[in-house]
């Protein structure tokens, strides 16, 4: 039997979205030159695809990776993070999820990817809201779970490892860029930066 027959059509939608949006984001960044990706439609909008298969790949294998945890419940959050050299962050995308599993097969796919597809619309036209990166930056997919996953049996899951990335000390600044709220899915999508007063990083000295 084909394992999608046994997915939730919700959790299969938000799981494709999520690697588009993510790609999405990572272009908007600058992170790699605008060559290194390539116009695709998708929900009907064009949106650009990884080109470089190491950068597909990982996009790729991260979000499938949360699959079984999405199709649990146990995922809150969805977090796309740059960072710097020092491994702290300078801004982290979050995509804040909840979705109502009991509606199982009877979820309209058609009404959920129109409420996507603004999303990727609002997103190719949030760079203002974002800040500007050092070339050096690093970036990195974290996913924060409602509850600790029990181990499993699946290959993509077991990608997923504790991450070191530290994190602020004062609540950051939140600036919303687009949410939808429905039956079965919500979705926040919002930029965070860290607050003026957060404490910054000692400067190395060479002596």
């Amino acid at each position: 039997m084909d394992s999608k027959n046994n997915q939730s059509p919700t959790a299969r939608i938000l799981v494709e979205f999520l690697e588009v949006a993510i790609t999405s984001v990572v272009f908007l960044k600058g992170v790699y030159p605008s060559d290194a990706y390539e116009r695709r439609r998708y929900m009907n909008v064009v949106v650009q695809r990884a080109r470089h298969p190491q950068l597909r790949d990982y996009i790729h294998s991260a979000v499938s990776g949360l699959l079984p945890f999405i199709e649990k419940g146990l995922v809150e959050r969805v977090a796309v993070i740059f960072f710097n050299t020092d491994n702290i962050p300078l801004e982290r995308f979050i995509f804040k999820l909840a979705v109502d599993q009991s509606y199982g097969s009877k979820v309209e796919e058609g009404d959920l990817e129109f409420s996507l597809r603004s999303f990727l619309v609002k997103l190719s036209v949030s760079e203002g809201l974002t800040k500007v990166l050092p070339r050096d930056c690093r970036w990195e997919i974290t996913a924060y779970f409602r509850s600790l996953p029990h181990v499993s049996t699946s290959k993509e899951a077991d990608l997923w490892i504790p991450t070191d990335t530290k994190q602020w000390q004062q609540p950051p600044l939140i600036t919303p860029i687009k949410s939808m709220s429905s039956e079965p899915l919500s979705v926040q999508l919002y930029v965070e930066h860290p607050s003026l007063s957060e404490p910054k990083p000692q400067e190395k000295k060479i002596l």
